[in-house]
C-alpha cells in the first residue's frame, strides 16, 4: 500500500485579485492525497476543510503538541476503516483581519467565490468524484461557520456538511467583544492597527479581542462609504445597538436565517454539528437553539454535545470524518 502525500500548489486567483484589504491573491493550497491515490485510476470523494479565525489550509499540517497533525489522523482513519480514502482540501482565506469568514465581501474579499474557485481547479486537475453527493464541507469555529453557510447558500456543490463549533446565535456568542468595544475604541487606535496588525507589539487580549470583532464587522456589515470599509454594529460611545446595521448581521447568522434555506438543507445527504456543552463563546446554546429549530422545521440532521469548550477539540475530527463516510455514497 503507497502511502498519503500532501501537495502544495500555488493558486492564482481572479477572484482575490481586487480585494480591498490588497492581500495576496496568489496562495497556498494544500491537499492530502490518501493512500493509493498513485495506485490506479480510481476517484475519490473530497472534504474542503476550513481553518478557523487566524488559521490557514497549512495551520492543518503544523505539528502541535500531543496531538495529530490532519495527515496523520487521517492515515489513521483510513488504515482503521473509520474513514474512506478521500481527498481532503485546505484552503487560504486568511484576511489582514484574521479571516473572511468564507463570505464574499467588500470589505474584505470575495471568499465564498475563492471556495468555488478552488472546486473548480481540484476537480480538473484530481481524480475526484465530482458531484455534491461525493462532496464535503466541514471546519472548525470561523471554518464550521464557513462550512455550514456555504453549503446551506450552494448546495449544488456541496452535498455533506459538518460544523464543529461554528459561529452561530451572533447575540450571544459575539456579546463579549461587543460588550467591550466601546473601551477597545476609546484605548486604541483603531485605523492605524488595522492598517498594519504585524507591527502591534506586544499582541494582548485587547488586540486579539479588536481583530476579532473588526473582522466579523467586515464580512456581516461592509460599507464602502465608511472610513474603516464597515460599521460597527452598536454605538461606539454608549454601546448601544444600532438595529439596521444589526439587521446585516442577523442576514448572516445560520440560526436566523434557517427558515430561508429549508428546501437546501433538506436536499443535504449529511447535516452535522456539535459544540462542547461549555463553550467560551456561548456557541452550544447556538447549536441548541439550532437543533430545536431544525427539528421545527423537519430538517435532518444530527447533533452532538460533548463535554468541554470551545478549545483544544481536534479529537472531534475524528467524529465527523466517520459520519462522513457512513453518509457517502456506497
Amino acid at each position: 500500500m503507497n502511502t498519503s502525500r500532501i501537495v502544495i500548489n500555488t493558486i492564482e486567483s481572479l477572484t482575490l485579485k481586487d480585494n480591498a484589504l490588497k492581500d495576496p491573491y496568489t496562495r497556498p493550497l494544500a491537499i492530502y492525497l490518501p493512500p493509493n491515490y498513485e495506485d490506479g485510476e480510481d476517484r475519490f470523494p473530497t472534504s474542503y476543510l476550513l481553518a478557523g479565525f487566524t488559521g490557514t489550509g497549512l495551520t492543518f499540517l503544523n505539528h502541535q503538541a500531543w496531538e495529530e497533525d490532519i495527515r496523520s489522523r487521517l492515515d489513521r482513519l483510513i488504515y482503521t476503516g473509520e474513514c474512506k480514502p478521500m481527498i481532503v482540501v485546505m484552503p487560504d482565506c486568511f484576511t489582514r483581519y484574521g479571516g473572511s469568514q468564507y463570505l464574499d465581501s467588500p470589505a474584505t474579499g470575495h471568499y465564498q467565490s475563492y471556495l468555488l474557485e478552488i472546486v473548480e481547479y481540484v476537480d480538473r486537475h484530481f481524480r475526484t468524484l465530482a458531484d455534491r453527493d461525493h462532496r464535503v464541507i466541514l471546519g472548525k469555529s470561523s471554518g464550521g461557520y464557513g462550512a455550514l453557510m456555504n453549503a446551506m447558500q450552494h448546495p449544488e456543490i456541496f452535498g455533506l456538511v459538518a460544523d464543529h463549533s461554528g459561529d452561530k446565535y451572533f447575540e450571544k456568542c459575539y456579546a463579549k467583544d461587543l460588550f467591550e468595544l466601546p473601551n477597545l475604541l476609546n484605548r486604541m487606535d483603531v485605523g492605524a492597527i488595522l492598517a498594519n496588525p504585524s507591527v502591534v507589539h506586544p499582541k494582548g487580549t485587547d488586540f486579539y479581542q479588536l481583530m476579532s470583532i473588526s473582522a466579523m464587522a467586515a464580512c456581516y456589515s461592509p460599507n464602502p462609504k465608511s472610513k474603516l470599509g464597515f460599521d460597527w454594529p452598536i454605538d461606539g460611545y454608549t454601546g448601544e445597538r444600532i438595529p439596521e446595521t444589526w439587521q446585516k448581521w442577523v442576514a448572516k447568522d445560520p440560526v436566523e436565517i434557517l427558515s430561508d434555506y429549508v428546501e437546501p438543507l433538506k436536499s443535504l445527504r449529511l447535516l452535522f454539528f456539535d459544540c462542547g456543552n461549555r463553550d467560551e463563546y456561548y456557541i452550544h446554546l447556538g447549536c441548541r437553539l439550532m437543533e430545536k429549530r431544525l427539528k421545527q422545521l423537519d430538517i435532518p440532521h444530527i447533533y452532538e454535545e460533548y463535554e468541554g469548550g470551545h478549545h483544544h477539540t481536534l479529537f472531534r475530527f475524528d467524529r465527523s470524518f466517520h459520519v462522513i463516510s457512513e453518509a457517502l455514497p456506497a
